[in-house]
């Protein structure tokens, strides 16, 4: 079955909703301008609660090594997401500097933005198709078209993300076959609230697809 993430976590109910729903990885948000940011302190308290088996992540727009360095030195992670306009020589530096897997999101509107794909996938362990909308940094809950990536392979392993929910997810499902789902706001009751409920809905829809 295509792995799921969930992302944006910040509280206990719904990480234990995600986890219990069959989640192979929770995300922590730790930028501050989104309504999903969470501090160290409650996200290392999140992630101590991660069983094995399921991958903490750690999602940063364009960080600072100090920013880089005061979260890693509170939470227990598992992987970075860099969601910014992060190069891949910062990727790559990143990766080096934290001795841990990176995950680099890809922010995509047209073809034409797949042309950093392979630097990406030199420095990069994880590459994260997401929907590109001038002025947000993700979890825009709108998708964009899928066709661009049918056919096409990748050096690494990646995920979809972008506008995914679990009226939808079998869909993009059936187009093409990602490692792995990456959901946010598809699954919020309102905008950086996540909904159990909905957690389990997506998940299950991913396995229908898989079935």
């Amino acid at each position: 079955m295509t792995s799921v993430k969930i992302c944006g976590l910040s509280k206990p109910d719904t990480l234990k909703a995600a986890v219990s729903a069959g989640a192979r990885f929770v995300g922590f948000v730790f930028y501050s301008s989104s309504p999903r940011n969470v501090v160290p302190d409650i996200a290392a308290s999140l992630a101590r609660e991660v069983p094995t088996g399921v991958r903490s992540v750690g999602l940063f727009v364009d960080p600072d090594n100090a920013l880089l360095d005061q979260v890693l030195g509170a939470v227990p992670l598992d992987m970075v997401q860099l969601h910014g306009n992060e190069p891949p020589a910062r990727v790559a530096e990143i990766r080096a500097r934290t001795a841990m897997p990176v995950m680099k999101a890809i922010r995509v509107a047209g073809i034409n933005d797949l042309a950093l794909v392979p630097a990406y996938g030199e420095t990069a362990d994880w590459l994260l198709f997401d929907t590109k909308i001038d002025g947000e940094q993700g979890g825009t809950g709108r998708a964009f078209d899928w066709s661009i990536l049918k056919g096409r392979t990748f050096k690494k392993p990646w995920m979809l993300g972008g506008g995914l929910h679990a009226g939808n997810v079998g869909e993009a499902l059936k187009l093409l076959r990602p490692d792995a789902v990456d959901v946010s706001s598809g699954v919020e009751s309102a905008r950086g609230v996540k909904d159990a409920a909905k957690i389990k809905a997506f998940i299950e829809a991913v396995r229908k697809a898989a079935s």
